[in-house]
């Protein structure tokens, strides 16, 4: 069955691929300017401006390897010192708004902040690259009006009736990776709750989804830590970053051969104005399923055994009291969201007294929003029951993650399953930050007490 989007104010020949052939089979170009390239830099390339952190208020890097494990933190600082809005030299230029009320302006101005390029790097698009207002990596690379289209593509997909049929299959998963870690010895097994658990539960969902093999999954991890780990590095010399573009190739090639049902097949019968949508839209719009719906729900998942490690009381109330978990999930939410977004300023103005200079980056912290006082009751304090909370961590503003069914649903399974199993479990050494926009756990270990 092909779908059909029409819109009367589509841009200019939306469906075309950039100039130089199909998606994910040209050599990109690097330069010093925008002009004639898919990749430039501002600045000259000195990995020495990439070392530790002086101050976040006037040199703020979230590269840093010591800003994931301490982030609340340093956002709490800022904002108690005055700084609603960090600034850095780094990446040829960035701002963080801090408080809710700055990452929410931001969020929602679409006249002044781009969302062609939502990963902050050393590069930024050239002209060759995706222009706005589709961008690399549809709906969340694309800007009014081409957005409201691309994200209304896949939206029915991730509808409540399209989510709910996959708890039993998720459930199954969480249970064979827990039989997976062997017997257990209470008091003396470790596991790692993030290796072992979290990192491998969206990843098999997503791939599933997509109509990928389910044997490529290390392969998707990658993927992962290239595009958003990597960023420090110089362009042009990040050696296999253009694997995920010939991989989805690969992988459209296929399903054009042998179609199946699938999230792949129905990306490539969606229609606009009466035309299939080109391999690079195609392409694009899969890389942000692939990468978002892997990374973002693990981090999530990880953050949350990593609190219930340390929180005896939060365990039992959760085994003892089923119903709290809706509240429950909202809070892991909340308090842990994995998501900071980007975006770049599209020209030059003043923002809340800051003299933003078009191709600036902009980051947007989403779970620093969440733990601002002026929007929420004690913020730094986990509460389980939580009743009141508007939380931010599926973003703000026209790009709210359309994934959040879906990203529920893992979460809660995850928790229920890992608890049900080990209803006691403490940390068993030092847990490993991500690196990067998006904050969660990479090595996780727990000692399993019951």
């Amino acid at each position: 069955m092909t779908d059909t989007v029409d819109n009367d104010t589509l841009p200019e020949d939306p469906l075309a691929a950039p100039v130089g052939g199909r998606f994910g089979e040209r050599e990109p170009i690097f330069g010093t300017s925008p002009e004639g390239t898919d990749v430039w830099q501002r600045v000259p390339y000195d990995k020495d401006h990439y070392g530790p952190v002086s101050d976040f208020a006037t040199d703020f890097d979230h590269a840093d390897p010591a800003y994931n494990p301490n982030a609340p933190e340093v956002w709490k600082e800022l904002r108690e010192g005055g700084c609603p809005v960090a600034h850095s030299d780094r990446y040829g230029g960035m701002w963080v708004p801090i408080t809710h009320d700055a990452v929410h302006d931001v969020a929602y101005d679409t006249d002044n902040f781009t969302s062609r390029a939502v990963v902050v790097s050393v590069g930024r698009p050239g002209d060759l690259a995706m222009p706005a207002p589709i961008g690399t990596v549809p709906p969340i690379s694309s800007d009014p009006p081409f957005h409201n289209m691309a994200r209304r593509m896949l939206l029915p997909p991730f509808a409540p009736k399209q989510i709910e049929p996959w708890e039993d299959e998720v459930r199954i998963l969480c249970r064979r990776l827990l039989d997976d870690m062997g017997e257990i010895t209470p008091g003396e097994t470790v596991v790692d709750a993030a290796i072992q658990y979290a990192q491998h539960i969206p990843v098999n969902v997503i791939g599933r989804m997509l109509g990928f093999p389910e044997k490529d999954e290390d392969l998707f991890r990658k993927f992962v830590h290239d595009a958003l780990e990597r960023i420090t590095e110089e362009p042009g010399t990040r050696e296999g970053l253009d694997d995920l573009g010939k991989y989805i190739t690969d992988q459209i090639d296929d399903h054009r051969q042998n179609p199946r049902d699938d999230l792949t097949s129905y990306l490539m019968n969606m229609e606009m104005e009466g035309e299939k949508l080109s391999d690079e839209i195609v392409g694009g719009s899969i890389i942000l399923l692939l990468i978002a719906g892997i990374d973002t729900t693990w981090s999530a998942i990880g953050s949350s055994l990593w609190h219930l490690a340390q929180s005896p009381d939060d365990r039992q109330r959760l085994t003892e009291d089923p119903e709290v978990m809706t509240f429950a999930i909202e809070e892991f939410l909340r308090a842990y969201a994995p998501v900071t977004m980007a975006r770049m300023v599209a020209k030059d103005h003043d923002f809340h007294g800051c003299p933003m200079k078009k191709d600036d980056w902009v980051l947007l912290p989403f779970p620093a929003a969440n733990r601002d006082p002026k929007q929420f009751e004690d913020p730094d304090t986990f509460i389980i029951d939580r009743e009141v909370n508007r939380h931010a961590a599926f973003g703000l503003g026209i790009h709210r993650c359309l994934g959040s069914n879906l990203a529920r649903l893992e979460l809660k399974v995850a928790i229920e399953e890992f608890i049900a199993r080990f209803p006691n479990f403490e940390l068993a050494g030092d847990t490993k930050w991500s690196v990067g926009q998006i904050r969660g756990p990479r090595a996780l270990p727990v000692r399993i007490l019951a």
